[in-house]
């Protein structure tokens, strides 16, 4: 499953693959793909939103120029430096920007959430939140309460 087509990668590339880079740039194509659906949801192939796309294609497309994660690369004293992204270096990787979108693509928002929750097989009373009190009076709003901010 691949969200972008091996054309597409090809006409963002200023040079000709050849049947190496052609068997390497479909595996960057599946593996972004895969990291496409990791962090927003799994798409049909031919509905996935455009911008899922692009980002594969620009995940793609970074580690076919680049597909050692070189930062620096000097020809005469043979010098080398890496990025320092971690494991992600010397593959098909999404940053961080990339990977909020695709969450937002998906549904997933971070942050915090509330949930109602309640003992198993309890019964929720339909008290709007208020307890008994000893006094014989009224109950007392404790939690929330239809008529106020409890």
């Amino acid at each position: 499953m691949a969200y972008a087509t091996l054309d597409e990668l090809k006409g963002r590339l200023d040079w000709e693959l050849d049947e190496d880079e052609l068997r390497i740039a479909m595996g960057a194509l599946e593996d972004a793909s895969d990291l496409a659906a990791t962090y927003g949801r799994e798409w049909p192939e031919d509905a996935a939103p455009r911008l899922v796309r692009t980002l594969v294609l620009k995940a793609a497309s970074r580690y076919m120029r680049n597909p050692n994660g070189y930062t620096q690369s000097r020809a005469g004293d043979e010098t080398l430096a890496w990025a320092d992204i971690g494991q992600d270096a010397g593959t098909v990787y999404l940053t961080r920007e990339e990977i909020r979108l695709l969450e937002e693509l998906g549904g997933r928002r971070r942050g915090l959430a509330s949930a109602e929750i309640s003992a198993w097989g309890s019964k929720i009373r339909p008290s709007g939140g208020r307890v008994p009190v000893d006094y014989g009076g009224d109950s007392f709003p404790l939690f929330r309460d239809d008529r106020g901010p409890w």
